[in-house]
């Protein structure tokens, strides 16, 4: 019955009629809740790209898949990772569910460089670390650039991380269809080689075989007898389970009484300040807070989200509907305790982060960095410590299209904002996100020398 109903949403077309309300709507909305909606993009270019948009829309009637793509170019033109339209989920799994077929090679993209880190195909000569120059003729930048108006973020390197991320097959398909077979060009060991790759099952072939980079489960373990290794996973779910795991952990580091704790925040999904307070908890000497400045704007929509979603007893939720529209302002939050000195880690922290560490999990790190309270590893996030964050959506009127907006502006502690991400103590590449796990094996290499 699910999949029934998948195909139906996905089948249906709106009328132009609707398609232009909607892309009215959703320029106002956005504006109306967003709280700096033209805080990296000018007002100007955004009208400018919203003009050119409605333009397109020339056709009596358009398919979901086709709306979701017009208005992710909209939308991503604020050039704010949190504010977006999500990947056109129910089109693509109707048409892989119908024997729809993918691009069968995965990437990472490194200085603008894309190389081979995943082979579905049935091509064997294709190493894993191949550049990939080109798909059907066109140079693999321009491919890309075809695909970035799709994605929402503040900077090229985190629209790359989150194609990375996302993958190239499902974001190839989303902007230039099905195809039977690619020709590929690549650079391997100083060759140019061409190959014609068939086009693979996207069920069979391609989702039931991959994992995905972003890692929501959690981990434990000792790497020797001197570092403990701790990987917390999505900082969301159960607040209960996640505790007992988190008290479980520090019980046991501390028994044993390690020495080095590792803490890895690479390809984290991020989550709710509450979840990775609990964990700095056990790290902090002294009480702190998950950001120097936290404000929030309110909107019609806004209160009117909360009041159908969330309890307004709760002093968060409240002000949000104490305040007038459009109103921008402060919400403090409260220091957070360190644990009691016995139940604390002691020893020297080390926190893992990589372009693939989102949203909470940046702010964590930087969190941990400003407080003194680790030392972090890795390579630059790809998301900014500073965030335009806070997430809500709402549907649009006429399709149903959901929408995320920030409606909120998070600082982090130290209240630097130089336009970077999380910058590390200690610089260590996370080549091709594969199994070969660099970092990692560079710090413990590290600690050996002490």
């Amino acid at each position: 019955m699910a999949f029934a109903y998948s195909l139906q949403i996905s089948a249906q077309r709106f009328s132009k009629a609707d398609i232009l309300s909607d892309l009215n709507y959703l320029r106002t909305s956005l504006e109306e809740t967003h709280f700096n909606l033209f805080a990296y993009t000018t007002k100007e270019a955004f009208e400018r790209n919203f003009q050119d948009i409605r333009k397109e829309v020339t056709a009596d009637s358009l398919d979901l898949l086709a709306v979701t793509n017009l208005f992710q170019r909209m939308v991503s033109k604020a050039n704010n990772a949190h504010t977006r339209i999500p990947f056109p989920v129910q089109p693509y799994l109707s048409y892989a569910n119908t024997g729809g077929t993918v691009f069968p090679l995965e990437v990472a993209i490194e200085s603008g460089k894309a190389y081979v880190r995943k082979n579905w195909s049935t091509n064997s000569n294709i190493a894993i670390g191949s550049e990939l120059k080109s798909i059907n003729g066109m140079p693999i930048k321009k491919v890309f650039e075809k695909i970035y108006p799709q994605i929402s973020a503040e900077r090229l390197y985190f629209k790359q991380a989150q194609l990375e991320s996302f993958t190239l097959p499902r974001h190839y398909w989303q902007v230039f269809g099905e195809h039977s077979e690619f020709e590929v060009e690549l650079e391997q060991n100083g060759n140019l080689l061409t190959y014609t790759l068939q086009a693979i099952n996207a069920i069979e072939a391609y989702e039931m075989k991959r994992g995905d980079i972003l890692q929501h489960d959690r981990d434990f373990k000792y790497l020797n007898e001197a570092v403990a290794y701790l990987r917390p996973g999505a900082l969301s779910g159960e607040e209960d389970l996640y505790q007992k795991f988190i008290d479980s952990t520090f019980t046991d580091v501390n028994d044993k009484k390690v020495e080095n704790l590792i803490i890895d925040l690479r390809n984290n999904p991020g989550g709710d300040d509450a979840f990775s307070d609990y964990l700095v908890s056990y790290i902090a000497d002294k009480p702190f807070k998950w950001t120097s400045k936290f404000q929030l704007k309110t909107s019609a929509i806004l209160k009117k989200n909360v009041q159908q979603t969330k309890d307004t007893t709760q002093a968060f939720w409240r002000s949000v509907v104490a305040h007038k529209n459009g109103e921008i302002y402060h919400y403090d939050f409260d220091f957070y305790d360190p644990q009691p000195l016995p139940k604390r880690y002691q020893g020297k922290v080390y926190v893992l982060v990589n372009r693939q560490s989102y949203s909470q999990s940046t702010v964590t790190a930087a969190q941990i960095q400003d407080y003194g309270f680790g030392k972090i590893v890795g390579e630059e996030t790809a998301e900014f410590p500073n965030l335009f964050a806070s997430i809500f959506n709402y549907k649009l009127p006429k399709t149903g299209i959901a929408v995320d907006v920030s409606k909120g502006k998070i600082k982090r502690i130290n209240g630097v904002d130089d336009g970077q991400g999380v910058i590390p103590d200690i610089h260590i590449n996370d080549h091709l996100l594969d199994e070969e796990d660099e970092i990692l094996k560079e710090l413990l290499k590290k600690l050996s020398e002490e």
